[in-house]
């Protein structure tokens, strides 16, 4: 009871810590915008510089500002991303969904914050309950959510494999559609060949497609290429189980 009490103290004070700097730079850059605007607006009779040259003049007079700034705001990002990260962890992943779609408001072009994202929906659609009602429909949202950002991860990235594993997981596991997890598979193989995890998804799924052979194919891969006895066991076992439905 002690070391939970310990870890969510220092959760909270990460996320003291992450947010009173990144609100503290929130304050200093809306300061420092309205100084530059001001001061430029100043240069002027009574208004901003009326000519391209003296609108050139005015920017470059405080274009170290405008630099710190843009400094500033990367960092807020970087912080937000520590501090989604840490609660991931933690297993928080509605408060990691709040901190990433803050550091996406800064970075929204990063692959690995997507993927960020679309492993923390696919945790919360998987143990979402509504105590009031028997419904399904907050857990298809979050899962649409977790392969649109998955996707979207790819799109930005090509080779960043975590997105297709974590697709492989959603399409074969939780979704019913293994017959979308087997290219994102394929793929991450063609990358990490020997990746026993992607493998076993993806025997799974050309299992679940009516592939028998293309499964045993991957689960005899399995066995040749794991030091693990007892992943080498379980890929025997679910070979020899296929093989059998295929004799009849």
């Amino acid at each position: 009871m002690k070391i939970k009490k310990d870890m969510a103290i220092g959760i909270i004070v990460v996320a003291v810590f992450v947010l009173g700097i990144a609100g503290s730079q929130v304050y200093q850059r809306i300061k420092t915008r309205n100084d530059l605007a001001s001061r430029i607006a100043s240069m002027g009779s009574g208004g901003p510089p009326s000519t391209i040259e003296g609108l050139r003049t005015a920017i470059a007079a405080y274009e170290k500002q405008i630099e710190a700034h843009v400094r500033d705001a990367a960092q807020t990002g970087v912080y937000y991303k520590i501090l989604a990260t840490r609660l991931q962890d933690n297993g928080l992943h509605n408060e990691a969904i709040e901190a990433i779609e803050r550091a996406l408001y800064y970075t929204p072009a990063d692959p690995v914050l997507l993927y960020m994202a679309g492993l923390s929906f696919a945790v919360n659609a998987k143990v979402y309950i509504d105590f009031t009602r028997v419904d399904t429909a907050e857990s298809d949202r979050l899962y649409a959510l977790a392969e649109a950002s998955y996707l979207k991860a790819i799109e930005l990235d090509d080779r960043y494999l975590r997105p297709r594993y974590g697709l492989g997981i959603l399409y074969v596991f939780e979704m019913d559609r293994p017959e979308d997890a087997i290219p994102h598979l394929e793929r991450f193989l063609e990358i990490s060949r020997n990746d026993t995890d992607a493998m076993f998804v993806l025997a799974r799924a050309y299992f679940m497609t009516g592939d028998y052979e293309r499964a045993v194919d991957f689960y005899t891969r399995i066995i040749s290429v794991t030091r693990d006895e007892q992943r080498r066991s379980e890929a025997r076992t679910n070979r020899q189980y296929i093989l059998e439905l295929i004799d009849g």
